[in-house]
């Protein structure tokens, strides 16, 4: 499952997709983590010290590369320059799979150790540098993440976790239409519902399976708060915390130590990312993966890279995962 966690900034956002991933990794399911926030903090949240939150690969800086591997042999590319963010797969194309290894991971991605040999792979698309500063768009960071997103095939059993960037800003690349469930924190005020409001409008006509995750929830006149502003989209709360208290003091105890209250919050995530696996249409999912490649395309994208990028979409191609049997083009 491919699986998002938005939110304002401040929310939790972090702190709950770090939990969430030790939920999965606890069960030793295969996982990809991936830091797409402009603040990077997931990597601290699920236990590394400073040197190894800063010693991360930047996806962003190893764009060359990605695009090279997973061009494969796909006639309609004509060369790893012609290919931009949304640049979907066709046939000849290389597919990324959750638990191998391959170039991509070597290059972007690094493991993390949790409680009882637990294990995930960690990828972040890497923060502002000087460079950037005045003259970047933080978009154009999360490209590469996107374009590995067109390009992954994941089955059952499988975890792709998405800490998404703050607020609304996910809109502005078509990346919100990438995963199976979005969770969106929330906390229980206007502000803190505001995102939600936004992001049910924005993302009303493509299918996203929306659910509300209330965070520092205190009291009955929280929770009942949350159920009036969001109603049936409220999946559940978590409340004050010690274990994550102590976590983001760097000292996290055993994760099987944490509150029975808030690990019962996480078994309902996992349930209900696992139950919209029936729900998975892979033909939408392509669909709607092409459409955002050819509204980039028109807008920026043939004018930047000097070619008709339309000729790269494959109409008899689907990502499905009846391809993790196919064997990758050499």
């Amino acid at each position: 499952m491919k699986i998002a966690f938005v939110g304002k900034g401040g929310s939790g956002k972090t702190t709950l997709s770090s939990l969430f991933i030790r939920q999965l990794a606890a069960t030793h399911a295969p996982v990809i983590a991936v830091d797409a926030d402009i603040n990077q903090h997931l990597g601290a949240a699920l236990g590394l010290d400073e040197a190894g939150s800063a010693g991360l690969p930047a996806m962003g800086a190893q764009l060359p590369l990605i695009k090279d591997y997973l061009r494969g042999t796909n006639p309609r590319i004509t060369s790893a320059e012609t290919m931009i963010k949304t640049t979907p797969p066709g046939a000849g194309s290389r597919l990324l799979r959750v638990d191998e290894d391959n170039p991509v991971y070597d290059a972007c991605a690094r493991t993390v150790r949790l409680d009882d040999d637990a294990a995930v792979r960690l990828m972040a698309t890497g923060p502002f540098t000087d460079s950037d500063l005045g003259v970047a768009c933080y978009h154009s960071k999360v490209g590469a993440v996107e374009l590995c997103l067109n390009h992954l095939v994941d089955g059952p059993g499988e975890y792709v976790v998405v800490d998404m960037t703050a607020g609304s800003d996910s809109f502005a690349s078509g990346m919100f239409t990438r995963f199976d469930m979005t969770f969106l924190i929330a906390e229980p005020t206007r502000k803190g519902v505001s995102v939600y409001r936004q992001y049910k409008e924005y993302a009303r006509d493509f299918g996203i399976n929306l659910k509300v995750v209330g965070n520092k929830v205190h009291g009955a006149d929280d929770l009942d708060f949350l159920r009036a502003e969001v109603g049936d989209d409220l999946l559940t709360t978590f409340g004050y915390s010690d274990w994550v208290r102590a976590m983001e003091k760097g000292r996290p105890p055993r994760f099987e130590l944490l509150e029975e209250v808030n690990r019962q919050a996480l078994h309902t995530l996992h349930e209900t990312a696992d139950g919209a696996y029936e729900g998975r249409d892979w033909q939408r999912y392509t669909r709607q993966m092409v459409h955002f490649h050819l509204k980039n395309a028109e807008s920026w994208g043939n004018a930047k890279t000097g070619a008709d990028l339309a000729a790269q979409v494959d109409p008899a191609f689907v990502l499905d995962e009846r391809l993790l049997a196919t064997p990758q083009p050499a």
